[in-house]
């Protein structure tokens, strides 16, 4: 049975730019890198980026990582420096920055985790919210 994400494929149209971005920009770390894609990894997220044609959806499906509260402001100026497009503003529980990687996937830095969005849901729950 599942346990878990085992890792998670983005497609991208240039692997040295994407490659670039998700280790210098967003930190996570290189593991192995050749001429059609690349792996790195973010605690224990492993990331494969692999060359191919984007084609992104225009829906709400987006990639979030956490993010301590206290390197909010340092993550967001880092972000305008790398001329990092973002895409929502915030309007739920926990401090998020939604922003867009070099071919259009929706990213998010969250102040946050399940237990804390689980605990506000319950102050305000969503129309027709079931807890479990």
């Amino acid at each position: 049975m599942l346990t878990g994400l085992n890792h998670l494929t983005l497609a991208v149209s240039d692997v040295a730019r994407s490659f670039d971005f998700y280790s210098h920009v967003l930190g996570f770390t290189p593991r192995a890198k050749w001429a059609k894609g690349a792996y790195l990894s973010l605690g224990e997220l492993w990331l494969c980026l692999s060359h191919d044609k984007t084609d992104i959806k225009q829906d709400y499906t987006h990639y979030a990582f956490t993010l301590s509260a206290q390197h909010l402001a340092r993550f967001r100026e880092k972000l305008g420096a790398a001329n990092v497009r973002e895409w929502k503003e915030n309007k739920s529980e926990g401090d998020s920055i939604y922003f867009l990687d070099p071919d259009g996937h929706r990213l998010e830095a969250h102040c946050g985790d399940l237990v804390s969005r689980l605990l506000a849901c319950q102050e305000h729950p969503y129309d027709g919210m079931v807890f479990y």
